[in-house]
């Protein structure tokens, strides 16, 4: 139990608030739906539902994956954080069919009410507030690598769907869903609004399919990030950037193979150098240490890296990509 409260300690904090927000705000639509019976409230009820189990499977997973490897899993249990986001992804996909679908029996059959107006456009602005706060926060976590300058006030906005490509896969989640809640939540009041003071009374209803429809599109990108992370996919630019470290040094005479392995957060490195065949073992064993340490101290979420020499073929083979 202890080691277990350790490693949630080690879990991704957006997820974990987000989490927390989307519970309240899902109960508050919830009491909101059974009082006014709006379909675009339920549809932003569903949505909140369907974050709020998501991003909770997300921070347990992203707690679990730092757990040390053990004799039975050497490899460690980075890639665990994207089998808990393959999983979460069917949660958020069940209730977006099912928002699309409640959404088409609202067209079919329009109801015109301006009962409980200011009721649904209060409880959504607060949502939206609410979601936009843990959108803030996702966005901070993305661009914390940046300069602070690069950050300051509105800045933030632009560089964190600049560089949302490269956050952890927890992050992205978060800041991908929260996109859609706080624009679902927007969308919706402007539904209510359409359809309490125009003669355009199904708008609720479409706002439903869209914001279902959102939800689709999330899922599948999620889906598609997570799956290859499963597999093991390579960072092609970090390879680039430590090859052409590693050949700074002078006793490297070539790279033969360089792999940078994404594993959940974490970062699995391996390279297969030249060096001179009469190079002894301690001086082998010195350049080891000083890659690994210079790796290390400069890239971040690094678990591992595996180095192994060979003698010098004369051949060029790094031309500074993936062989």
């Amino acid at each position: 139990m202890k080691e277990f409260i350790g490693l949630l300690k080690a879990g991704s904090r957006s997820a974990l608030w987000a989490a927390v927000i989307n519970t309240i705000v899902a109960l508050i639509k919830t009491a909101a739906y059974l009082i006014t019976g709006n379909v675009a409230m339920f549809a932003e009820m569903m949505h909140s539902f369907g974050d709020a189990a998501n991003q909770l499977f997300v921070f347990i997973g992203s707690s679990l994956s730092k757990k040390e490897p053990t004799e039975r899993f050497p490899g460690g249990f980075g890639r665990l954080v994207n089998l808990v986001l393959l999983g979460a992804v069917l949660i958020v996909g069940v209730l977006a069919y099912e928002t699309v679908v409640e959404g088409f029996h609202h067209i079919s059959s329009p109801v015109h009410s301006k009962d409980w107006f200011w009721l649904n456009i209060g409880i959504l602005g607060t949502a939206a507030v609410l979601e936009a706060t843990v959108l803030y926060k996702a966005m901070k976590e993305i661009t914390e690598h940046l300069p602070q300058e690069k950050v300051k006030g509105l800045k933030i906005i632009p560089e964190s769907y600049k560089h949302v490509k490269n956050a952890k896969p927890a992050t992205k989640l978060v800041f991908l869903e929260d996109n859609v809640a706080v624009g679902g939540a927007l969308l919706a009041m402007m539904a209510i609004i359409l359809a309490a003071y125009t003669p355009f009374h199904s708008a609720t209803g479409y706002a439903s399919i869209v914001i279902g429809l959102m939800l689709i599109l999330v899922v599948g990108r999620i889906f598609l990030d997570n799956a290859a992370g499963v597999l093991g996919v390579a960072d092609v630019k970090l390879q680039a950037k430590i090859g052409a470290r590693v050949l700074q040094h002078p006793e490297i005479r070539d790279i033969q193979d360089l792999d940078v392995i994404k594993e959940g957060d974490d970062l699995h490195i391996e390279l297969r150098l030249e060096v001179d065949p009469e190079m002894k073992i301690k001086a082998a064993d010195d350049i080891r240490d000083h890659i690994e340490a210079n790796i290390k101290n400069s890239i971040t979420n690094v678990t591992d890296v595996v180095i192994e020499f060979d003698e010098d073929d004369h051949v060029a083979t790094w031309s500074g990509g993936p062989q």
